[in-house]
């Protein structure tokens, strides 16, 4: 079994998917880290703000071709049903 691992995804993306790569990491929303993101910049650490996302960009891998997360499609799919 492989361990959870920090990508960003190919599908889910606003700009590089380092939001929702942290978010299919801790299981949530992609939505909730978006904004935390935003409100963080917009109170006053703009220019940190961007460079920690550059940085994430840099740093996290991206999610390899042809690799579906299976776990996650699935939780998807559930919640879609509900």
């Amino acid at each position: 079994m492989a361990g959870k691992r920090l990508v960003r995804p190919r599908d889910d993306r606003v700009v590089a998917g380092v939001c929702s790569g942290i978010a299919r990491y801790f299981e949530i929303d992609p939505a909730w880290i978006r904004l935390v993101w935003v409100i963080f910049s917009l109170v006053g650490f703009v220019f940190t703000g961007i460079v920690v996302y550059l940085a994430a960009w840099l740093i996290i891998p991206e999610e390899e071709e042809g690799v579906i997360d299976a776990e996650y499609t699935v939780k998807e799919e559930e919640e879609a049903k509900v």
